[in-house]
């Protein structure tokens, strides 16, 4: 029997169903309720997180559709959506990005003004393919934005391979820094040259920072140059904490940086985050996201406390910063190589194989483009 509210169309998502077992299922697109919107998915992103959740670390979803990083196109209207959040009218064809999370606005977390703490951020993303929509992930043919959840118009300047990261790397590292006080002429350390780091470059950059990057491996060094990073401190030549805090000193009138971005998501960088900051300096914490007894660290508090340092975590962000987003990668996409984030276009079946890529650090942000 046909689904109520279905479409004529069929549809794949890559369904995650078990610690690394990734199984493609096939379902009716459904017609979008009042206020959602149905898209056509043109490109999603490998990133990191997928890392975690393929693994089932994530602590709120295992059996999910995997994927959130994307640009779609609308391939279906809902009643009463006539434009974005923006005010920006809305077509059938236009191409459109939308933050992975809900926000529902009445929870405590959204009346306090943290939207991106909505306590049902992933009521959707959590559920398992089966349940309606069934499209609640960017690994997938279609996905399906939700009655309360932002979206933006793309603009025809900006290309599907530049745009797809937006809805998360970019837009957090962004939010990070404009919530770190970042200003023309300071410093900032930005650990680990994966697609966070080489957004943070880049947005650094033209925040007028002078910007240094922390890592070892040899192609994601030179993305990083592209990217705006100044100066390097090469993990393969300075293999020691110590070695690397002397040359951080050495950039920064041996006094340290104004900011450090801890982005590689190894808990040990978070130390060192702490010591190649300045006194009086900030660091912004997004990489580490798990938790548990495994990722537990030693770290003496007495050194946060004498140096006077601040330290801020970003989970998400606020969702409005993904038209700033947009916005950035209309001004600036042409001057940094983002098409060369991905070494190759992946299908739906080797979703597997890119999250391995992406976990092993041989890719930046594998690409998945759905056929």
């Amino acid at each position: 029997m046909r689904q109520k509210g279905a479409t004529d169309m069929q549809g794949k998502v890559a369904a995650l169903v078990g610690p690394e077992t990734v199984e493609i299922k096939s379902f009716e697109v459904p017609e979008p309720e009042p206020g959602a919107v149905v898209t056509k998915v043109r490109r999603a992103n490998t990133c990191g997180s997928e890392v975690h959740i393929y693994h089932h670390h994530h602590p709120l979803l295992r059996e999910c559709v995997l994927g959130h990083e994307f640009v779609g196109e609308v391939a279906a209207l809902g009643e009463g959506v006539t434009t974005d959040y923006a005010g920006q009218t809305v077509s059938v064809g236009d191409r459109v990005i939308a933050p992975y999370y809900r926000t529902c606005r009445k929870c405590i977390a959204c009346l306090k003004g943290n939207f991106n703490l909505c306590q049902k951020a992933y009521s959707f993303w959590s559920q398992r393919a089966e349940d309606f929509p069934h499209f609640t992930g960017a690994f997938a043919t279609h996905y399906y934005i939700q009655p309360d959840q932002y979206f933006y118009k793309v603009p025809d300047s900006v290309p599907d391979e530049v745009v797809a990261g937006a809805n998360c790397g970019l837009s957090q590292v962004l939010y990070g820094l404009h919530r770190l006080g970042v200003s023309a002429g300071e410093s900032v350390v930005v650990q680990g040259a994966g697609g966070l780091g080489l957004y943070a470059c880049a947005v650094a950059k033209e925040m007028g920072a002078k910007v240094i990057v922390v890592e070892g491996i040899p192609e994601r060094i030179e993305l990083a140059k592209r990217f705006g990073a100044e100066h390097v401190v090469d993990m393969g030549e300075l293999a020691t904490s110590e070695d690397r805090l002397e040359r951080v000193h050495g950039l920064t009138d041996g006094y340290g940086a104004d900011v450090v971005m801890e982005l590689t998501g190894v808990p040990a960088a978070f130390v060192e985050a702490i010591a190649l900051v300045r006194p009086g300096g900030r660091v912004g914490e997004i990489g580490n996201v798990s938790i548990g007894a495994e990722h537990e660290i030693p770290l003496a508090p007495g050194l946060i406390t004498r140096k006077a340092v601040t330290v801020q975590g970003f989970v998400r962000y606020q969702p409005w910063y993904l038209y700033r987003a947009i916005r950035f990668l209309e001004r600036r996409h042409a001057e940094h190589p983002f098409a060369e984030l991905s070494d190759r276009e992946y299908a739906l079946e080797e979703v597997g194989e890119a999250i391995e890529r992406e976990e092993a650090r041989q890719v930046a942000r594998p690409a998945i483009v759905p056929v």
